[in-house]
């Protein structure tokens, strides 16, 4: 299906590494000028080179940690006139509320909530008289919350909601504004968190793959990253002010 994304500009949060990785890779072979935002330089200069020879836009990269809202208006100073922004980045601590301490669950709503809060309030503005679409990746977590996920079900439900009061009236600015909620993915991320519920359920951190359901696997970086590039085209153009569930019927369970 061709999507006619060729020629838009976007960013991609968290862009190193699992779904961001795989965003940024659809929507360079979609023809989009595709600038990649992740922490490590190192990381991102190889994932430029990874995905370049399948590019038919542009790649570039900046290296910024966007707790500090510093970083979000440099990077947004940087790359005004955009046409997509994908909010990736953040990674919340699993654990109930007396596992999680303070510091940690500041440092992670730091990056993922306000991270994603900043970069909205910047480039909505950028994008009034314009239009775009802003995408926020955010969590089944906050649909369905666990005592297990403390940090992640306040941050990712605080950022639904936000997603959803933002697009439910953007259009007048002919901005969509959408949501994802990943379920469980074949990350370095899902293992992390997989670990940890080992740990408290089953004593043993290493017993991680025993917490998966054999019946129901996770799912791939690529089904959210192919939604995201529907979601940005033209073909999704009534779409906004709605978070998407793609976690092959988890939350219904």
């Amino acid at each position: 299906m061709e999507l006619g994304l060729a020629g838009r500009r976007a960013v991609v949060t968290g862009a190193s590494k699992g779904i961001g990785l795989a965003v940024a890779q659809v929507l360079a072979a979609e023809g989009c000028d595709v600038h990649l935002v992740a922490r490590s330089a190192g990381d991102l200069r190889t994932v430029c080179e990874a995905i370049g020879a399948n590019a038919r836009g542009s790649i570039s990269f900046d290296a910024f940690d966007l707790s500090d809202s510093r970083n979000v208006d440099r990077l947004c100073e940087s790359q005004s006139g955009l046409d997509i922004l994908v909010n990736n980045a953040g990674a919340i601590p699993a654990g109930t509320l007396a596992d999680v301490d303070e510091q940690r669950w500041r440092e992670a709503w730091d990056l993922k909530v306000f991270g994603y809060i900043n970069m909205c309030r910047r480039v909505y503005a950028d994008m009034q008289g314009r239009g775009g679409v802003i995408i926020n990746v955010i969590g089944i977590g906050g649909e369905k919350p666990m005592p297990g996920y403390a940090a992640g079900a306040g941050g990712n439900a605080a950022l639904m909601a936000t997603t959803r009061a933002l697009g439910s009236t953007s259009g007048a600015d002919g901005i969509r504004v959408v949501g994802i909620n990943p379920g469980l993915i074949e990350t370095e991320r899902l293992v992390t968190m997989q670990r940890t519920f080992a740990q408290a359920k089953l004593g043993d951190a290493e017993r991680w793959q025993e917490m998966l359901d054999p019946v129901f696997p996770p799912g791939k970086p690529e089904h959210i990253a192919d939604m995201v590039a529907f979601l940005a085209s033209d073909r999704s153009s009534n779409t906004s002010g709605t978070v998407i569930t793609i976690d092959g019927g988890a939350s219904a369970r």
